[in-house]
């Protein structure tokens, strides 16, 4: 099995297909097999891995990955505990589906539903959005929050309840909600997060928002508005409301892109892009570049604006981030480890988490621009 793994290593290293070489690389890397959201991330890149080259040695590799670690037999969730609501935990049960309408096997459905109760349960804001997590956060809302759980909903909802009006209002009313209070009109950009009681010590006393714009926040939000527009009623509101969403802040982007390394910096707020600290996040950069490629291919961007500049940002991506190994397989770098606004939201806290070699969030963020890339 070893000499097999390397030779695909090596086919896919020759053959330049950096969506095969990431995915063969993690699997020699090793990953470790839990139900978080960074792993649920990198599955998604293999999910983009074998719809593009059919290769079963991902999908059994995958499969592995789920069944006994994640799902249970008897349709559980290995170590759920029912009373903990946080909304990363949720991420997931985007992966259990895809498992789900690959086999139909009960156990795939069992497992989701658990998740899909426990969002009925989980606490909101006044407004009616998610808290990102209980107790620790009360009434905040994250955009990472958006792509953990949102997503999900939308899924299931689409499979099993799509004539449930209410359930799709509740959805659309997570993004206007995080659009009302996060949103900077001028730079089109979503700043981390908002307070809707304003007791955070980083909420701003009117308005409860966050002070500034972290890039992988942003990137979660924009793959998240990507996975939930085509699942929409095309005679809800909602969509074009998320449509919009997604447009200007793809637009926002494109301002905020870095003209030299065509990447985009960690803080993306003004004045720190260029700042003492500040750098090119490999993450983020990989998110904005997929969520342009995946746009044009869904007829949601206008190709003669977006193609070429998202060619340049993923051209970068392998020239910065992909490092290539003695043994044939790669490393992605410069992802940084975490942004949390469970710290005091300043440009110094965001500036001071170390980077991490083979993050699996990047990574799999990296497969996704890939899968789009060689797609075409």
């Amino acid at each position: 099995m070893r000499a097999f793994l390397l030779a695909c290593v090596a086919g896919a290293a020759a053959s330049k297909s950096y969506l095969a070489w990431t995915a063969d690389s993690f699997i020699q890397h090793g990953v470790e097999a839990t139900r978080f959201y960074g792993e649920a991330t990198l599955y998604e890149g293999y999910e983009a891995a074998y719809a593009l080259t059919r290769n079963e040695t991902y999908a059994e590799w995958y499969q592995d990955q789920i069944d006994g670690a994640v799902v249970l037999e008897n349709g559980t969730i290995r170590n759920w505990n029912y009373s903990f609501y946080s909304l990363d935990d949720y991420r997931i049960g985007n992966n259990i589906l895809w498992w789900y309408e690959r086999t139909h096997e009960a156990k795939y459905k069992q497992a989701a539903d658990i998740i899909r109760s426990q969002l009925d349960r989980h606490p909101r804001t006044p407004t009616g959005g998610f808290w990102h997590r209980a107790p620790s956060y009360p009434n905040q809302m994250w955009l990472d929050g958006i792509f953990m759980a949102d997503s999900f909903y939308a899924k299931w909802t689409s499979l099993f309840d799509a004539d449930n009006e209410t359930a799709w209002d509740d959805i659309a009313r997570q993004y206007d909600n995080i659009e009302a209070h996060t949103r900077n009109r001028t730079s089109g950009l979503l700043v981390h997060g908002y307070d809707e009681s304003k007791k955070a010590v980083w909420a701003d006393p009117v308005t409860g928002a966050a002070p500034l714009v972290w890039g992988r926040a942003v990137g979660w939000y924009f793959m998240s508005l990507l996975e939930v527009i085509p699942l929409f009623p095309k005679s809800h509101p909602g969509r074009t409301r998320l449509t919009e969403y997604f447009t200007t802040l793809a637009a926002g982007l494109k301002r905020a892109q870095d003209e030299r390394s065509t990447g985009w910096w960690l803080i993306m707020s003004e004045p720190y892009p260029g700042a003492a600290g500040n750098y090119i996040e490999s993450s983020a950069s990989a998110m904005f570049t997929f969520g342009w490629l995946k746009g044009i291919r869904l007829g949601l961007l206008d190709e003669d604006r977006y193609l070429e500049p998202a060619r340049k940002a993923y051209r970068s991506l392998t020239e910065r981030f992909v490092k290539a190994n003695d043994d044939g397989t790669l490393n992605w770098e410069g992802t940084v480890e975490v942004g949390s606004l469970g710290s005091n939201g300043t440009y110094e806290y965001y500036i001071s988490i170390p980077l991490e070699v083979n993050d699996h969030r990047g990574a799999g963020s990296f497969m996704l621009a890939s899968y789009e890339m060689e797609r075409r």
